[in-house]
């Protein structure tokens, strides 16, 4: 996954004199630790647990005091590419605090991957670092990373990056799940992390609303770092994380402008196939998962095929999908409950079906990719025997992924003409035919087009219920439609809602 990447600034580090940054209020002693800090390799600065704790408070100590609320440096915050070092000397005279807080983000970085890749019964730990050796709790100079996160303007994107990736490491440390045999000597009080990562995940989730690829940059790091958490798992998912997923898989692999690198695809996914792992035990997160068209999004991975490594990950996903099944029995509900069988109607609705037969007569060189495969292919089929051609069609319509067959002619309405009506009688069908009249994709716009012309002759008084959900105006609009196959039908559909006697016709 993603590490950080230097600052622009980095080859001034050296240089740095920490008596004349009277502003970092920096006493005696804190100098000397910061010297010895780059003196020394930081294995030797981290030997024990009152050094490596004395360490990093000072860091954090630079970075609350150069970091000001007043907003992002002036120069060094607005730096994409590497300086040279005569260039970077000179910034950090113009900009002293902006390279302060270069500087301190590094450091802490260098810190958090230095503790997580030391070896096992280490004394010294993220957990034995970062929390109070009294009360357990979360030490308090750990508020500048989240304050970094939310500097105004443009922000510092490589002090965001850096300071959301290592406070994600020093929160998770703070759940059971994480606790190492070494950091059970230490008392940590689990709660004090609880509101720190809510702040961390509502960050995210805000930069996850926009497409631009620059910020996802910003969140992949640390998103990939959260998911290695339970805890952090489930707190994303009911923060509403699978569905701004689901979108940036969606964006990046049908083509939107200014959408996912195949490296943030990937990474993405990776976080979509660890949620995944949360379905068993949480009915609420299969509910999100089917409610947020996530497969949907993993079948077009698949059949995009963006790269074999993204493809393994969304078969994997696919494949938890398809075997859930809740960890308890459920309950009398008035909700369906979502389970395995829910998921594979809806791969079976995207035509995933078609996709796993051809990858099937590939020879792949993963045993992973052919193992799920060769499970897929089986339950799906299994699942495909089992349906209904109106369990199958509604499927199609409920994942938007409608594709021409045996399904959109006359002789399926004919046949299935009352079931439009639906359960409730809402004709909810309809509703999202007419939805997808709207879709960005122009084939499943001319099949809606289609299925609501047929629903029209086909159903007793269809006219007039078309109509009233507001076909009739969505349609027009398409029918001077560039693409002259949308025309066509768009102009068919109109045609038949206007038509008021059928059995005339006919």
């Amino acid at each position: 996954m993603s590490s950080l990447p230097p600052s622009p600034v980095t080859l001034a580090f050296p240089r740095i004199q920490w008596d004349p940054m009277q502003k970092l209020r920096l006493t005696g002693a804190e100098k000397l630790l910061l010297r010895s800090g780059e003196t020394n390799p930081i294995d030797y600065t981290l030997a024990n647990h009152e050094d490596s704790a004395s360490y990093v408070k000072v860091v954090l100590k630079v970075l609350a005091e150069a970091s000001g609320a007043s907003g992002p440096s002036s120069k060094v915050s607005h730096l994409k590419d590497m300086l040279p070092e005569n260039e970077a000397v000179e910034i950090m005279y113009a900009d002293p605090m902006g390279v302060a807080t270069h500087f301190a983000i590094t450091k802490l970085y260098e810190i958090v991957v230095c503790l997580k890749e030391k070896k096992r019964g280490s004394s010294v730990t993220i957990g034995s670092t970062f929390f109070n050796q009294g009360d357990g709790n979360l030490i308090d100079e750990w508020r500048p990373l989240l304050r970094v996160l939310h500097l105004g303007g443009s922000g510092d994107a490589f002090a965001q990056r850096g300071a959301a990736y290592c406070l994600a490491c020093i929160l998770m440390a703070g759940f059971p799940s994480q606790r190492t045999f070494s950091d059970k000597s230490y008392k940590i009080n689990h709660p004090s992390v609880e509101e720190p990562l809510q702040a961390l995940i509502s960050w995210i989730t805000s930069q996850l609303q926009s497409n631009a690829s620059s910020s996802l940059s910003l969140v992949t790091p640390t998103l990939t770092a959260l998911m290695g958490c339970s805890e952090s798992r489930v707190k994303f998912a009911h923060s509403g994380g699978i569905g701004y997923l689901s979108r940036h898989l969606r964006n990046g692999t049908r083509g939107a402008r200014s959408g996912a690198t195949v490296q943030q695809l990937y990474e993405l996914t990776f976080c979509i196939w660890a949620l995944t792992y949360e379905c068993k035990s949480s009915a609420t997160i299969r509910a999100t998962f089917a409610r947020d068209n996530a497969v949907v999004s993993l079948v077009d991975l698949v059949s995009g095929a963006p790269r074999e490594k993204v493809v393994r990950l969304a078969l994997s996903a696919l494949r938890i999908l398809a075997q859930c099944t809740p960890d308890i029995a459920p309950g009398p509900a008035t909700k369906k409950e979502v389970t395995g069988s829910t998921f594979l109607n809806e791969m079976i609705g995207c035509g995933l079906i078609k996709y796993v037969d051809q990858m099937m007569e590939r020879q792949w060189t993963d045993p992973d990719i052919a193992d799920d495969l060769d499970v897929l292919y089986k339950l799906l089929h299994a699942n495909f025997k089992e349906m209904s051609r109106w369990d199958i069609y509604l499927a199609e319509v409920e994942s938007g992924s409608l594709e021409w067959s045996f399904l959109h002619a006359e002789k399926f309405f004919k046949e299935n003409a009352k079931k439009f009506e639906g359960p409730d009688g809402d004709f909810f069908v309809v509703k999202r035919l007419v939805r997808l009249t709207t879709s960005n994709n122009e084939e499943v716009q001319a099949i809606a087009c289609y299925d609501i012309g047929e629903f029209v002759r086909h159903y007793p008084n269809g006219r007039a219920i078309a109509r009233s959900l507001g076909a009739k105006d969505i349609i027009m609009k398409l029918v001077d439609h560039s693409n002259k196959e949308l025309q066509r039908h768009a102009l068919t559909a109109v045609s038949k809602m206007m038509v008021q006697n059928w059995a005339a016709v006919n």
